[in-house]
C-alpha cells in the first residue's frame, strides 16, 4: 500500500514551509479536484471546494500533528474532501437551482461505499503521472514513447515496434526498464524506498 510521505505531512504543520506546501499541492490538488468532480460538483465548484480542503488541511495540521495511528492520511483527506463536496452540494446560492432530482442523486452518490476509494484511486493516478514526469528525461525519446504508447495508451507491442522501426524485444526491454525505474521513483516519493 502506498503511503504519503510522513516527513512531508509533518512539514505541512509550518504554513511558511512553501516547498512542502508546493509539493503537497502539486500532488494532491489535482487528486482532490478530480475526486470532487466525480462526486457531482461542477468544475468551478470543485476548484472552490478543493481550496477549502487545502485550507482545512492547513488548519487541522496547525492545530494538531498528524497521527498515523489514528487513520491513514488519505483516509482522513477523503473524509475532508467528502465533507467539502457535501457542503458545496447543499449550498443553494442565488444562481443555483434549489435541489431537484439531480441534486438528490449527487448527494446519494456521496453515500455510496464505492466512492470511498475514489481519492485513493486518484492519488495513485496522480502519483504515477508525477513519477513519470520526473523520470521521463532519463530515457531516450523513442524509448519513452515506446513505453508510453504500449503501457499507458494500450497500443500493441507489434504496432509500436513497426511504427518506431524497433524490434518487439526492444520494446519489451524498454518497458521493463522504465517500469522498474517508475517503481523506484514511486517508492522514493512515498518513503517506502531508500533513495
Amino acid at each position: 500500500m502506498l503511503t504519503t510521505q510522513l516527513s512531508l505531512i509533518h512539514r505541512l504543520r509550518n504554513v511558511d514551509d512553501h516547498e512542502a506546501w508546493q509539493a503537497f499541492v502539486e500532488l494532491y490538488y489535482p487528486v482532490i479536484v478530480r475526486s470532487l468532480l466525480r462526486k457531482g460538483l461542477s468544475c468551478n465548484d470543485a476548484e472552490d471546494a478543493a481550496q477549502q480542503v487545502l485550507f482545512s488541511v492547513a488548519r487541522s495540521l496547525a492545530k494538531r500533528p498528524y497521527d498515523p495511528n489514528r487513520a491513514r492520511f488519505r483516509t482522513w483527506l477523503e473524509q475532508v474532501t467528502r465533507n467539502a463536496a457535501l457542503n458545496a452540494l447543499q449550498r443553494a446560492p442565488q444562481d443555483r437551482g434549489l435541489g431537484g432530482e439531480d441534486q438528490g442523486l449527487a448527494l446519494d452518490q456521496l453515500q455510496q461505499p464505492e466512492n470511498e476509494r475514489l481519492l485513493e484511486h486518484e492519488y495513485r493516478k496522480q502519483l504515477f503521472h508525477t513519477a513519470a514526469q520526473a523520470i521521463a528525461g532519463e530515457f531516450e525519446a523513442t524509448t519513452w514513447e515506446s513505453f508510453w504508447r504500449t503501457a499507458v495508451l494500450g497500443e500493441s507491442i507489434e504496432s509500436v515496434a513497426n511504427a518506431l522501426g524497433k524490434s518487439a524485444g526492444s520494446i519489451y526491454a524498454a518497458r521493463s526498464r522504465i517500469i522498474r525505474r517508475l517503481k523506484l521513483e514511486i517508492e522514493c516519493m512515498t518513503d517506502l524506498g531508500s533513495c
